[in-house]
């Protein structure tokens, strides 16, 4: 499988060239186009319980997965906001991802929601992150809103919540007030910060889609009626 980004940082788009008989597994509306070769089945991966999970987690109860028959084949995809998409090599530890910003894997990446020990980032920046791990050597897809920023951690790190996208498994983390007290974190406007212990690569979005949101609803009329 072969993936090429293109339009980045702020519209991207991936073009993912299968080989005779490979597949990639997708999110449920991130697919823009495919070649006529390409089938698209649709299930709920790993059973209803899994497909639960990850509605509850912010993802589609059911996903995608188009397979090339007959010869190579093409399909466009997208994430749901204006921004950058960066693929990554499966390792051995794995990553672990914002929910919303995955976009497709190989199909034998398992990508299971985790709530236990996360429910720190119930701060409306996510209550819920992806776990990937795979087999076999494979990729991952993944998108944000607006830039994406690769980071090296080598001892210690703090990131804003509401920016992270992806970070190496190897890391350790805890979650936190971004200032000393609640009233100082709540008033700074920064919310909750991740620590970050050890060394590992860290993604962050440019945008918070959360910050971006509050700000354009300031700017809108009151509803009428």
């Amino acid at each position: 499988m072969q993936i090429d980004v293109a339009y980045r940082p702020a519209q991207a788009m991936a073009r993912v060239i299968l080989a005779p008989g490979e597949s990639i597994r997708a999110e449920s509306g991130a697919m823009v186009g495919m070649s006529t070769n390409v089938q698209m089945q649709t299930g709920a991966t790993g059973g209803i319980m899994s497909g639960l999970k990850r509605m509850f987690g912010g993802e589609s109860f059911f996903q995608n997965t188009f397979t090339a028959q007959g010869g190579a084949g093409e399909v466009l995809l997208a994430h749901s906001l204006c921004g950058d998409i960066v693929p990554l090599e499966m390792t051995q530890a794995g990553y672990f991802i914002q929910s919303a910003s995955y976009i497709a894997s190989s199909p034998w990446v398992q990508c299971d929601t985790k709530i236990g020990g996360f429910r720190s980032f119930f701060a409306g920046e996510g209550v819920f992150v992806l776990k990937a791990t795979s087999p076999q050597p494979g990729q991952v897809l993944v998108g944000a809103f607006g830039g994406i920023q690769e980071l090296l951690c080598d001892g210690n790190m703090v990131i804003d919540t509401g920016h992270l996208v992806a970070w190496d498994a190897t890391l350790e983390y805890s979650v936190g007030k971004s200032a000393d007290g609640w009233l100082a974190s709540f008033f700074s406007g920064e919310g909750l910060v991740c620590h970050f212990r050890g060394q590992g690569r860290i993604w962050i979005q440019t945008r918070n889609p959360q910050e971006y949101g509050t700000t354009v609803g300031r700017m809108l009329p009151p509803r009428q009626g």
